[in-house]
């Protein structure tokens, strides 16, 4: 891998003279922040006395749909002293407790990166959210889902199974890819999801459109800041990666990441907030409530984070089918 990475490193350096941004992207516990970190530096190091005289630093944007959350630290993995000084945006952003999306991200991310190339730096995306990546790197319409109260009324009498198979009957006939965060996290993701599903249905969408809970639609028409994108992936062989997941989840719970859970609750955040944000929070607010014992909390996450990482690489492995290039790295 060293090898590998000083021949990158290489490369690296050159992409701010072909490309309007660096993109690096994987699944959960694949080394992204630290790897951008590292490219962000060497960018900033060999541009420190360029022919201008002028010093071109290197700024990171997180593409993370969870980090922008405020107080939700340990569970999603900010780890903010790995950025060692580097410049970074678009994280502790939203209160939490507060619902941010796709279509909202979009707009921060598009004026953070005007921010960024107005005063002469380059950016370095970065992040695990593959539609958050897609949708501001490929400049698709995302148009926003108004909600339904007739059909909430209507899916509110309805138990999880039933919603479940028509969500997923609904994804099936729309050809819908798999969202990031795990539809199925409670009722209202649900109901929320199967309300964009219907939206999209009726309107006969092109088979290669996204669509997600968040609440919005995306179609192929091109719109916003057209950029030419560098993406460099980062894919550990899958024992590596099953490995990674385990020991970050016990470091996590060492680092009390029950207890962050606790006091986001005693802060007066529902615990179907936290429910809905999937993954750490779900499992550790039900364990909280009684409604798990520590094992079976700590077994029902392990699994859980294993499924997001592959549902990730499926989103990436799409992004590839729709024309992206990337050049994947095995760590």
């Amino acid at each position: 891998m060293k090898e590998q990475q000083t021949d990158i490193f290489s490369e690296i350096i050159k992409v701010p003279a072909d490309y309007d941004m660096l993109c690096i992207l994987g699944p959960t516990a694949s080394g992204k922040t630290k790897f951008a970190v590292e490219c962000a530096k060497k960018i900033t190091d060999a541009h420190l006395n360029n022919s201008q005289g002028r010093l071109l630093i290197a700024e990171i944007i997180s593409a993370d749909s969870r980090q922008v959350y405020r107080g939700m630290d340990i569970g999603t993995g900010k780890d903010l002293e790995d950025y060692a000084g580097v410049p970074y945006h678009l994280i502790d952003i939203v209160a939490a407790g507060e619902k941010y999306n796709v279509f909202k991200y979009k707009q921060d991310f598009q004026k953070v990166y005007n921010e960024i190339v107005a005063r002469g730096a380059f950016p370095v995306l970065c992040g695990g959210s593959g539609l958050y990546i897609e949708a501001v790197c490929t400049g698709y319409e995302l148009k926003e889902v108004a909600p339904n109260p007739g059909l909430r009324e209507e899916l509110e009498k309805k138990e999880m199974p039933e919603l479940i198979k028509m969500l997923t009957e609904l994804k099936a006939r729309n050809g819908s890819e798999p969202h990031n965060n795990t539809d199925f996290d409670s009722k209202k993701r649900v109901i929320r999801a199967i309300e964009i599903e219907t939206s999209a249905a009726a309107e006969i969408p092109d088979k290669n459109g996204l669509t997600d809970v968040s609440g919005y639609s995306t179609e192929k028409k091109y719109v916003g800041i057209k950029m030419k994108v560098k993406y460099i992936g980062l894919n550990p062989e899958r024992d590596v990666r099953n490995a990674l997941i385990d020991k970050r989840l016990q470091q996590r719970l060492e680092d009390g990441m029950v207890d962050e859970v606790k006091k986001l609750l005693d802060s007066g955040i529902k615990a179907e907030d936290l429910i809905y944000y999937g993954l750490e929070y779900k499992f550790v607010t039900q364990y909280i409530m009684g409604k798990l014992s520590f094992g079976e909390m700590k077994e029902k996450l392990s699994i859980a984070i294993h499924q997001f990482a592959k549902r990730q690489m499926t989103w990436f492995r799409g992004m590839e089918r729709r024309g992206i290039k990337i050049e994947w790295l095995k760590v």
